[in-house]
């Protein structure tokens, strides 16, 4: 099995071109591939591409072996992985997920610097899989841990619990997140992010993945807590979401469409021995 291994912002993904591959991924090789102790280590695997209708797929995977729904690092990472091969050629094109169609376009001649297109931001209960009545799960207080937290939740492809906190740090957000991860109320399970608002374009962010734990960037959840501030009226559309592994533009529309650029960083090309997934 041969991968290529990506960053973006310290959010590493490693790419499976199923066309140089021949062996299925499943769940149990997906979990020994991802650990970094037993395995190449990653924060997921993005798969592809996969051809429906004329259009081109990706799939990915979180370091559990669950699938995501949507993921813009891993997205920005395969543009690049097909554009460094010499299979893209033109400045622009269409990706599809399990979430949706993101419009991916290159911004250097490397096209190492990319935006996209998130899709649509949407606060609906029903959209992001919450328990209860449907509405709008904007200012909602939720208790994790045996604390009240005033909450925005919002599905940017995937589900999101946004909360804007004054100091945002590691160990609060992976408090917060153990228990929002799982929670009852959340029943698909539910990405978590704590935010600092810096001033009307730039905020601060933490993140702790469903599937993953505390990670360094997510380019999901820097829009989904971009969208969490803009619609409780903190910030502006326009906006830098500054994570530990480093810096995401966002912009929303006035009918909640988001995009955002972000770069992406080669690592190396790995060829796993034949006898790796041997005794598993």
């Amino acid at each position: 099995m041969e991968f290529y291994k990506y960053h973006s912002l310290g959010n590493d993904y490693l790419v499976y071109d199923i066309r140089k591959n021949q062996e299925e991924l499943d769940q149990e090789k997906i979990v020994r591939v991802c650990s970094r102790n037993f395995g190449i280590g990653s924060d997921g695997i993005v798969a592809g591409p996969y051809e429906k209708d004329g259009n081109m797929y990706v799939r990915v995977f979180n370091p559990d072996g669950t699938e995501a729904e949507q993921g813009g690092n891993a997205l920005r990472i395969f543009a690049h992985y097909l554009k460094a091969i010499g299979d893209i050629q033109k400045e622009s094109f269409e990706l599809y997920t399990k979430s949706g169609i993101s419009q991916i376009r290159y911004l250097n001649r490397e096209g190492n610097r990319i935006q996209m297109t998130m899709g649509k931001l949407r606060f609906s209960s029903k959209a992001l899989g919450l328990s209860g009545p449907d509405r709008e799960a904007v200012h909602e207080f939720f208790n994790f841990g045996g604390e009240e937290y005033d909450c925005t939740c919002v599905s940017a492809g995937n589900p999101h619990c946004v909360i804007v906190l004054e100091d945002t740090d590691r160990e609060t957000v992976c408090r917060i997140g153990k228990y929002s991860e799982r929670a009852e109320c959340f029943p698909e399970g539910i990405n978590t992010e704590i935010v600092k608002i810096l001033d009307k374009n730039n905020i601060e962010i933490e993140i702790f993945e469903r599937g993953v734990g505390y990670t360094l960037a997510s380019a999901t959840g820097a829009c989904a807590a971009a969208g969490a501030a803009y619609k409780r009226g903190l910030i502006d559309s326009d906006v830098m979401v500054h994570m530990p592994g480093g810096k995401l533009w966002t912009q929303i529309d006035e009918d909640w469409e988001v995009k955002m650029i972000g770069s992406v960083k080669r690592i190396c090309k790995i060829q796993l021995f034949e006898d790796f997934f041997q005794g598993i």
